[in-house]
């Protein structure tokens, strides 16, 4: 028979899906995108302006607030030694070209909410919150306190947790819902390699080159400017004649050449899943130069291996698997093409061992180059026998009839930088990839999701 207690929380929860969907419809409606600081707003006004959403709401049914000068909030209930803590983030990546719905405008189009944040991760919050005002309505005697955090920093470098750990207690029991089910007990290190290399070609030489919005986005778009010596133009030219990409346009002014190419953007921690645009303008070059040209640039196109072999970095454990690696950011300065990758290692590397491997392999290449390894965030992993993991895997089951592993990722998540937790499952099959173009989530989806949270909830206040 279904458990008493759970059906109890079930029942509210289905009582209040309306007000559960007008919520997250107003929440994803705030273009919650980084731009410049301002007083009580370390990340923006529109970020400012999703937490005091948050705060309002969490303040509207009977929670205590509190704000940490913009960079984080939460609200809490509840009394008790053990706290229980749940981490969402109110913060969203750029939207890019090609939607076909409004980014903000939280659509709903045959049972799917279109927006920025639906899946990641404002859809998954505000299921979370819902779900822990469900617990607060139907069991307020709970000898736990329960806390639903709301940052602001997430996809841009995690200041507001770092914020957040110089002050608040760790959670006895913490869960970050912006995963897969049922949860990650594994998430790769994640850190950048930033190189700079003197501009290739001599006679085919790369005077501009730009593309890429965040060291976590495929780049979908990119432009570039080579200066053709007169005495390969001809070559060029038959080249170009020749050249097989469509998703590259190319124009000459002179001996220059512009060139421009369409991809597809994705999230870099899985860069295979995208189609990078610098790495089809690198192939182009390598395609159309002449030899010692060619090598320079081919050079470069390895680079941006999704598996990390053109960096020398390739690997894998058995825990977290392969290595990925994904360029997000590439421009010239002062003569000298700078390129950010971001990396997600294995569980069982760390950032010493990336750079012994990167020197090693740039010491072998045609290319001036140098490089640095830079704002590494260690990997998080939890035994499959831990407590919080078991409990997780036996409330998806027992809410879905499936037992399901936990799974590893190679996305940076709360959990790498809370102790004493894990990231949950947040949509299913149909709902949109975090990061892409027309992200979106189903509405039923968003309710399923908050009954399984307080599932866990509840289950995480009986552990000692």
């Amino acid at each position: 028979m279904p458990d008493a207690a759970i059906v109890k929380l079930h029942a509210w929860l289905h009582d209040h899906e309306a007000e559960l969907l007008a919520d997250t419809v107003a929440m994803l409606q705030i273009p919650s995108i980084e731009t410049e600081a301002e007083p009580y707003a370390p990340y923006g006004k529109a970020n400012r302006d999703a937490l005091d959403l948050a705060l309002g709401l969490a303040a509207k049914y009977g929670f205590s607030t509190t704000d940490l000068e913009g960079h984080i909030g939460y609200g809490e209930f509840g009394s008790g030694k053990n706290l229980i803590v749940s981490l969402g983030h109110l913060d969203v990546v750029p939207v890019g070209p090609g939607w076909k719905h409004a980014p903000f405008g939280a659509e709903i189009e045959d049972g799917y909410i279109y927006a920025r944040g639906t899946t990641d991760d404002k859809g998954p919050t505000m299921a979370s919150f819902y779900a822990m005002r469900a617990v607060k309505e139907v069991f307020p005697e709970l000898n736990v306190r329960f806390r639903q955090v709301f940052g602001c920093d997430e996809e841009s470098g995690f200041g507001c947790v770092e914020r957040y750990v110089q002050t608040e207690e760790a959670p006895t029991y913490g869960v970050a819902p912006d995963s897969g089910w049922p949860l990650y007990h594994a998430e790769k290190g994640i850190c950048n390699i930033e190189v700079s290399v003197v501009a290739p070609g001599s006679e085919v030489k790369l005077t501009k080159f730009d593309g890429g919005q965040r060291p976590n986005i495929v780049i979908d778009s990119c432009s570039a400017t080579v200066v053709v010596s007169p005495s390969v133009r001809a070559f060029v030219e038959e080249k170009l004649a020749d050249a097989w990409d469509r998703n590259v346009t190319y124009a000459w002014d002179g001996n220059e050449l512009g060139l421009f190419a369409h991809g597809k953007a994705a999230h870099g921690s899985w860069p295979f899943l995208g189609d990078s645009a610098a790495t089809r303008l690198f192939r182009f070059l390598t395609d159309i130069s002449p030899v010692q040209d060619s090598i320079l640039y081919g050079e470069l196109l390895e680079m941006t291996h999704p598996g990390g072999a053109g960096l020398g970095i390739s690997g894998s454990d058995e825990p977290s698997k392969d290595l990925t690696s994904n360029l997000g950011i590439a421009s010239m300065k002062e003569g000298r093409l700078e390129l950010l990758f971001n990396i997600r290692y294995p569980v069982t590397w760390d950032a010493e061992k990336l750079k012994a491997l990167a020197t090693a392999c740039f010491a072998e290449l045609r290319n001036e180059i140098t490089f640095e390894v830079t704002r590494d965030s260690r990997p998080l992993y939890f035994p499959l026998d831990h407590p919080l993991v078991q409990t997780i895997v036996d409330v998806y089951e027992a809410e879905t009839g499936e037992r399901k592993k936990p799974g590893t990722m190679g996305g940076g998540t709360y959990a790498r930088a809370i102790p004493n937790t894990v990231s949950i499952g947040t949509g299913w099959d149909g709902d949109g990839n975090a990061h892409e173009t027309d992200e979106r989530l189903k509405v039923e989806h968003l309710f399923k999701m908050s009954r399984i949270y307080a599932h866990i909830f509840y289950r995480l206040a009986q552990l000692p």
